[in-house]
């Protein structure tokens, strides 16, 4: 499974979500959802890097399970492409959706 193009960035994404999720990051200007909104107000931080958080798992996790079905040989174009768009497009689908979880605060 390492030895699929993506893998190890997916990893350390996921890794990265879960002290987010758990509420263990407080209010920094390095690490985590940063706005204007959620840098003022220590319940908007915590509600909206809890949902990012979450979000940033289900992209990750997603690309996991693209590439335990369809893993990479290292032969085909198409087959990157496919890893591409599996780890790419979560994360960006990802990063609209909590920016309008955000703003919608």
């Amino acid at each position: 499974m390492s030895s699929q193009p993506f893998f190890v960035p997916a990893v350390v994404i996921l890794a990265a979500s879960l002290p987010l999720i758990l509420a263990l990051v407080p209010r920094n200007r390095v690490y985590g959802i940063r706005t204007r909104k959620t840098l003022s107000d220590d319940r908007t931080w915590y509600s909206v890097n809890r949902f990012g958080g979450g979000m940033i798992l289900a992209a990750s996790t997603f690309y996991l399970i693209v590439a335990a079905i369809f893993p990479y040989s290292g032969a085909a174009l198409l087959a990157w492409s496919l890893h591409l768009a599996a780890f790419v497009g979560p994360l960006l689908v990802s990063a609209l959706v909590i920016t309008r979880y955000a703003r919608n605060l």
